[in-house]
């Protein structure tokens, strides 16, 4: 386990266009532009394996049940190398989605090209755009890790759609999430 901080992509950074395989869809390719919500959209940087992802993956789901019905959309993204991690492969994240009844789509970067694009680092890395697809909020779910005895609140990124739904502005200081670095080739 590692603790990768993320990058910190600048705010106003326009979401870099993608069109990946869904491994749940028959690898059906989707695309960015047709995955978008209609107020936001959440990009998250995830695995299957990771600890930190495991961590918060019941929180993510519950929030998106909670915001997707308000325009809010969440788009997962594995880029892990596979040949080093075959608990990452395509395969797997199939019985991933089924085992944690994952609703939103969960796409491959098998070429690591969208990663490298978004500049990410971790896994689980957000990145929330708004509905123009300019970077609005980059950092941390919460404070939780695993570990440290921390309730998953899912806090930083509910503060972040519901300042979006509000209209107000977005929250100065956003704290870099941490993980496990992505797996690069």
């Amino acid at each position: 386990m590692s603790n990768t901080p993320s990058n910190m992509l600048a705010l106003g950074t326009k979401a870099p266009d993608f069109k990946l395989a869904n491994p749940s869809k028959n690898n059906e390719l989707q695309s960015l532009d047709s995955l978008k919500g209609k107020k936001g959209t959440l990009v998250i940087f995830m695995c299957n394996h990771c600890p930190f992802v495991l961590n918060v993956i019941d929180k993510l789901e519950e929030l998106y049940e909670d915001y997707k019905s308000q325009g809010i959309e969440f788009i997962g993204i594995n880029s892990n190398d596979v040949n080093s991690y075959p608990a990452d492969s395509p395969e797997m994240m199939i019985d991933f989605v089924d085992e944690k009844a994952i609703k939103f789509p969960y796409l491959f970067d098998g070429s690591q090209d969208v990663a490298k694009a978004f500049d990410a680092a971790c896994t689980p890395d957000f990145y929330f755009f708004d509905e123009n697809l300019s970077l609005i909020y980059r950092g941390q779910m919460d404070d939780s890790r695993p570990g440290n005895q921390k309730e998953v609140t899912g806090e930083d990124l509910i503060i972040a759609f519901e300042n979006l739904l509000a209209g107000a502005d977005q929250e100065d200081f956003q704290r870099p999430s941490l993980g496990c670095n992505i797996k690069w080739r």
